[in-house]
């Protein structure tokens, strides 16, 4: 694959390098064989809460921790208060992201009005300042609605990026329907209320030609679907997320810090899902940054609202897991994490980059995110690839400690 900014990591490497050459702190990195040099990272699909729910996550602490994560693009979906459905709402947004961001914020329009799925947002007007369109967090459950938010992104040639969930399969569910939450008493969420919807707006792109991304994947199911649809020259991509593709049902715990939508499934659903991002099925890892309160994050399981953490673990949970233990090269890493969400999305602005060090182990210890969310299920976990430095624009943004 090449890429216009950047063909290759060495020559990332070359121009940090000669970035740090002019700075006064560039001998705190010591030996730079122990770092790993990537482009800026890109996720787009991220909470940032604001505005309408500024005490769970705001731009600026979104944004700082996206840079405490290497990131250097995110792009954040619509379920806030008040909803980016049209030019008045989505202006509020993007004012605060003027003022407050330290790094690349893109927000997303929705595809319906409020997010209630009954008429289409004002799509034409905010399409120049979007992403994409998406109703995140809840399925566009009528399939007249989204085939014609389809006809309308085709034309405006704009990307429709679907949260997949059928609600009258959801029964009250709030874990993977698998053996854990037989076991544990708990209602579970079945496989088929992702893949169900999946199947028919692949057959809607398919019949409209429009651009289609696939939120979080997280099914065997809906892997084998986007497989197929790629074969038959649908024009879609997918992401899934690293707690998806390094947990399953067997690690859950009575604990909210596991409990995200979709939930964690079974080990087969993993598997496929790696199985996915080898041949090609799986296009990018997004984070699904969801920042929740202390409180709640703290009711259990069953009470707890749905949604992790992810920006600051994303990259050390993928090379100490996938490049460290010989799955994927970094090379494949920075363009499940960079390039191809930049491609795919029309991300093209100056991408910087970031460094690791990928030497020493670290704790993950979430009292020292910049993310106001502490719920991550990598909590304590033992990693390699503790963030040293993001530059964006030619701007430091973010130095850590080697």
């Amino acid at each position: 694959m090449s890429h216009p900014s950047f063909d290759s990591l060495n020559k990332i490497k070359m121009t940090a390098e000669r970035f740090l050459s002019d700075r006064d702190f560039v001998s705190s990195f010591g030996d730079f064989n122990s770092c790993v040099f990537l482009p800026g990272l890109c996720d787009v699909h991220v909470h940032f809460r604001e505005p309408g729910f500024s005490y769970k996550e705001t731009i600026k602490t979104g944004s700082l921790s996206a840079a405490a994560g290497g990131y250097t693009a995110v792009c954040t979906m619509p379920n806030l208060n008040p909803v980016p459905d049209c030019l008045e709402n989505l202006k509020i947004q993007t004012d605060i992201i003027k003022r407050d961001a330290v790094i690349n914020v893109i927000p997303y329009g929705s595809v319906t009005v409020d997010e209630m799925g009954e008429k289409l947002s004002d799509m034409d007007s905010i399409a120049p300042y979007v992403c994409a369109f998406s109703d995140d967090g809840r399925g566009v459950q009528s399939d007249e609605m989204m085939e014609r938010a389809m006809i309308r992104a085709k034309e405006l040639n704009k990307i429709i990026a679907a949260h997949c969930e059928v609600n009258s399969l959801l029964n009250g569910g709030y874990i993977h329907d698998g053996k854990y939450a037989k076991v544990h008493s708990h209602r579970g969420i079945s496989s088929e209320s992702e893949y169900r919807q999946i199947d028919r707006d692949l057959n809607l792109a398919a019949k409209t030609g429009c651009k289609y991304h696939v939120c979080h994947i997280s099914a065997k199911e809906s892997v084998s679907l986007i497989r197929q649809a790629k074969k038959n020259g649908v024009d879609v991509t997918c992401e899934t997320a690293p707690h998806y593709l390094v947990l399953c049902e067997d690690d859950l715990q009575e604990d909210a810090r596991f409990k995200m939508n979709p939930p964690l499934r079974s080990r087969e659903d993993k598997e496929a899902l790696i199985e996915g991002l080898l041949d090609g099925t799986v296009d990018m890892i997004s984070t699904d940054h969801a920042p929740h309160s202390k409180d709640e994050k703290s009711r259990g399981l069953e009470k707890s609202l749905m949604g992790v953490v992810g920006l600051e673990t994303a990259f050390p949970v993928m090379y100490t897991n996938f490049v460290r233990n010989g799955i994927i090269t970094l090379e494949r890493l920075a363009e499940l994490m960079s390039y191809n969400a930049r491609k795919r999305f029309s991300i093209n602005s100056d991408i910087g980059f970031a460094v690791f060090n990928v030497s020493d182990e670290f704790t993950v210890n979430p009292d020292g995110f910049y993310s106001m969310g502490r719920a991550t299920p990598f909590d304590g976990a033992r990693l390699y690839g503790k963030h040293l430095l993001t530059v964006y624009n030619d701007n430091i943004i973010l130095k850590g400690q080697l």
